[in-house]
């Protein structure tokens, strides 16, 4: 439990630089005292107490805006950042050392039974507002950046950006006219890579009817 608590603080600290003390994290944090809350809530899931659980759960989400399922499965190291409207599903499991911000959703679709909701592996980063929906897996390292609706599964490694989400960046190497670097802001807009890729295109014919008129 210790060991526990001490990976989630050095979490928030390693990862929020507006986090000044291991004190202020456990007092204050609403996504810190949301994760510490799912860990009670899910002891008591996966040994049948399942009112306990569900009380615990929503006695959580009263107090910090953050709704996560006792039942969904949680590794070592989840940050929450702000985590207002963080929306967390039954069926699903996060891998370690990952990153929510707010209004993030792991959701379903409502038309599966049994696993719903998403696996996200390790050291994933969710951007704020973004909704992954579905039983795939985000794999480790992935990146989806803000207000992407993901509906397929996204390669380790890989950045899933848009709506509905597209991969433009799989290991380092660009997919397209992608953006070098996810920080949420700085992203490529999907709508701008078919236009760069029409443009691309356009050129191309206009270039073959100027040499055919001057033939």
């Amino acid at each position: 439990m210790f060991r526990n608590l001490k990976e989630d603080l050095d979490a928030v600290m390693a990862r929020d630089p507006a986090a000044r003390s291991r004190a202020e994290v456990f007092f204050l944090y609403s996504g810190f005292k949301a994760v510490r809350a799912h860990r009670k809530a899910n002891w008591f899931f996966r040994h049948n107490l399942k009112f306990i659980a569900r009380w615990i759960s929503q006695r959580s989400r009263r107090k910090t805006g953050i709704e996560i399922h006792p039942g969904a499965k949680i590794g070592r190291g989840l940050f929450i950042d702000h985590g207002m409207g963080v929306v967390i599903g039954e069926t699903t499991e996060i891998g370690d050392n990952c990153t929510l911000y707010q209004n993030v959703t792991l959701g379903g679709t409502g038309k599966d039974v049994g696993k719903r909701h998403p696996t996200l592996g390790d050291n994933v980063l969710v951007g704020a507002g973004a909704k992954v929906l579905g039983p795939f897996t985000v794999g480790d390292n992935a990146r989806v950046a803000a207000g992407a609706v993901v509906l397929d599964a996204v390669p380790p490694d890989a950045t899933a950006v848009g709506v509905p989400a597209r991969i433009v960046k799989i290991g380092g190497a660009r997919v397209g006219c992608a953006s070098e670097q996810l920080d949420q802001i700085h992203v490529a807009d999907p709508v701008s890579m078919e236009l760069c890729r029409l443009r691309g295109q356009l050129e191309r014919l206009q270039a073959q009817v100027d040499t055919l008129q001057k033939g």
